[in-house]
């Protein structure tokens, strides 16, 4: 019998409010290719997401999984529904340039009785391609563009969601831990890496760690001035910023946060950018509540930061949860002037008011869920500021 991560009536809530989405758009029914989306609406989880794969929606019943023929068993170990809701497509039409999956998916279509309907498809979606588009229009198929559909109804946690994404926030606070009592002038940064993944996947407490959606960000001196290079063997160098981004993950739910290290004594300019970060933060999170906006938000920490003399021409946050790779973005609500989102309790953000120097990087972010009264960190118990050792 199926583990769920969930109760079975959380997936049918789930289900309802994507209907009700697909109702207003004007969509009949819906593919989803994103593997979060297909996680969060009946349990799949396998990394299988290399190959075509989806969930369809119709107007009624169960969804149905489609995927590789051999993830069929995947499926069956994972999701909610029977097996007869489980369709596995022939090993044949993997990666062959002669034949493409979706011709499989359109009959599949055909056959539930769903051919004449609109088909609502996740077109700006990492794992739906030009070619999938192309196959299923020459199968004569409407298709509507359903991008964002699914992600949207994710953006509010029910509180068996955020029990998870706190169970991710000590596992990312251990980590931050580790980097605290492993790191030290001379070691490989690989080797530091690798006692970060580790802690990661060991996880905290009755927290078991997953794996994250994106690998650990840490580059140091100049190369801090980007922000999103990983790491290689050079050796840790006092008198040089490191900056962590890496994330504590459970059952899929990231926590995802950062801090920068130094060795010895923190250079003026960076202990000045820190404070200028930490109070424009204070700012930015006393407004982080219900009723007000994402623009609200980015509006308080950028007018304290510009106030500090300093300035980020970058969103500051942007909506997590539930992610597989390359990305634990939710791809939805961002902290930045122009969106108007209005903030609800259950909404969850990595706030990322990150400085990228000229001569390094400052990181010191939080994982946030709106609450009721206004926001609650997600990994409060993370070492605050700076991690400066002697």
């Amino acid at each position: 019998m199926t583990d769920l991560p969930f109760a079975r009536s959380e997936y049918d809530a789930r289900l309802a409010a994507t209907r009700a989405a697909m109702a207003e758009a004007g969509l009949d029914a819906l593919f989803v290719t994103d593997p979060s989306n297909m996680h969060w609406l009946t349990g799949y989880d396998g990394w299988s997401f290399y190959v075509h794969q989806g969930v369809l929606i119709g107007p009624d019943g169960p969804p149905r999984w489609w995927g590789r023929g051999m993830d069929a068993a995947g499926a069956r170990r994972t999701v909610w529904m029977d097996a007869d809701h489980i369709h596995g497509y022939a090993d044949h039409l993997v990666q062959n340039p002669d034949a493409h999956p979706m011709g499989d998916l359109a009959a599949v279509v055909r056959d539930c009785g769903w051919g004449d309907l609109t088909l609502g498809v996740e077109m700006d979606n990492y794992y739906f391609s030009a070619e999938a588009y192309r196959t299923l229009l020459n199968h004569d198929l409407t298709l509507e563009n359903a991008t964002g559909l699914v992600n949207w109804q994710r953006a509010m946690k029910s509180e068996a969601e955020l029990a998870f994404m706190r169970r991710a926030g000590r596992i990312v606070a251990a980590m931050f831990d580790t980097i605290a009592e492993v790191a030290e002038p001379g070691l490989p940064k690989n080797r530091l890496i690798a006692e970060i993944v580790r802690t990661g996947l060991i996880g905290a407490g009755d927290a078991w760690g997953d794996y994250p959606a994106i690998v650990p960000m840490a580059p140091s001196g100049m190369d801090a001035t980007a922000p999103h290079l990983t790491w290689d063997d050079r050796p840790l160098q006092a008198g040089e910023p490191t900056f962590f981004e890496i994330a504590g993950v459970f059952r899929r739910y990231h926590c995802p946060q950062s801090r920068t290290l130094f060795f010895g004594s923190v250079p003026d300019r960076f202990r000045a950018a820190q404070d200028a970060v930490a109070e424009a933060t204070e700012a930015a999170l006393s407004a982080a509540r219900p009723g007000r906006t994402c623009g609200d938000v980015a509006t308080a920490f950028n007018s304290a930061l510009n106030r500090l003399g300093f300035s980020k021409d970058s969103r500051c946050g942007y909506s997590i949860g539930l992610s597989y790779p390359p990305d634990w973005g939710e791809r939805t609500m961002s902290f930045r002037s122009t969106d108007t989102t209005e903030l609800t309790p259950g909404m969850c953000f990595h706030f990322m008011p990150a400085l990228w120097l000229d001569d390094g990087g400052i990181e010191t972010t939080e994982p946030i869920v709106i609450t009721d009264t206004g926001c609650e960190r997600l990994a409060p118990d993370t070492r605050p500021g700076l991690i400066v050792k002697a």
